[in-house]
């Protein structure tokens, strides 16, 4: 399964993404003409991951494992877990969610832990 992945307007192929301290990682290569703007809080991913870790918060489409975010976490369905230092807005989530904040989600799998509220769709 690969991706489209968009960041500042440069787009690459791949499944899995991490994003940390400004530096892009996609299926273990840097992409080191990725470079984010030094004050980037937000990055959006279109098409659907097989992983997804990043510092920064994050909207994203399906992703098939784990969503590690240091921000908020926006996603449709997650095959896996989620933990983000903020809250959590996702439709399906087959694994467990923790988040600093509050969690906004249709059907969860797994256990739920939040900073704040509670919603399930």
């Amino acid at each position: 399964m690969s991706s489209t992945i968009t960041i500042n307007g440069k787009t690459y192929q791949g499944s899995s993404v991490s994003i940390t301290n400004g530096r892009v990682v996609i299926d273990g290569k840097e992409m080191t003409d990725a470079k984010l703007p030094e004050h980037t809080t937000h990055i959006k991913v279109t098409g659907d991951l097989a992983s997804l870790t990043t510092d920064l918060s994050v909207t994203a489409q399906n992703v098939q494992g784990d969503v590690y975010a240091g921000g908020s976490v926006s996603c449709d369905d997650v095959g896996g877990d989620i933990s983000a230092k903020g809250s959590v807005s996702c439709d399906d989530v087959e694994g467990s969610v923790s988040a600093g904040g509050s969690v906004n989600c249709d059907d969860i799998g797994g256990s739920v832990t939040a900073g704040g509220s509670v919603n399930r769709g």
